[in-house]
């Protein structure tokens, strides 16, 4: 049965794809659906899904790039892209691309979002590996 958080974001298999505490494969649904939206979306690259080709983020291309400020610049305008794109249930409010503090390598993102039914404000960050 669906909840009314499940009415109003919607719900789809949990990401990553898990069986549930029954036996089943495990759902995901409202906000939790948002969240794993984006993450699915930032870590998907073009041509990934087959009747979808251009769904993605396409961060992948900036696997072996210097960790500068150029390139933070542009992975940050790359995920505003994807998300207006493909995520009409959030509305930006903020992306962050800083240095891995521990990792001169990898950058950190984090997204910042207003989800659109209800105005919450949201956050996701994830790592993302570069090159020095």
């Amino acid at each position: 049965m669906i909840n009314n958080a499940g009415r109003i974001f919607g719900r789809g298999i949990a990401f990553p794809p898990r069986v549930g505490a029954d036996g089943r494969v495990a759902w995901s649904e409202g906000e939790a659906n948002v969240r794993e939206s984006l993450r699915i979306i930032l870590m998907t690259e073009p041509r990934e899904r087959l009747h979808l080709p251009a769904f993605g983020g396409g961060l992948r291309q900036f696997l072996f790039e210097p960790n500068n400020p150029g390139t933070r610049h542009r992975i940050r305008e790359t995920i505003e892209e994807a998300l207006a794109r493909w995520e009409p249930r959030v509305r930006l409010q903020a992306v962050s691309v800083e240095p891995d503090p521990v990792d001169p390598e990898a950058a950190v993102v984090t997204v910042t979002y207003r989800l659109v039914a209800t105005q919450a404000l949201e956050r996701v960050s994830l790592s993302l590996q570069l090159a020095s």
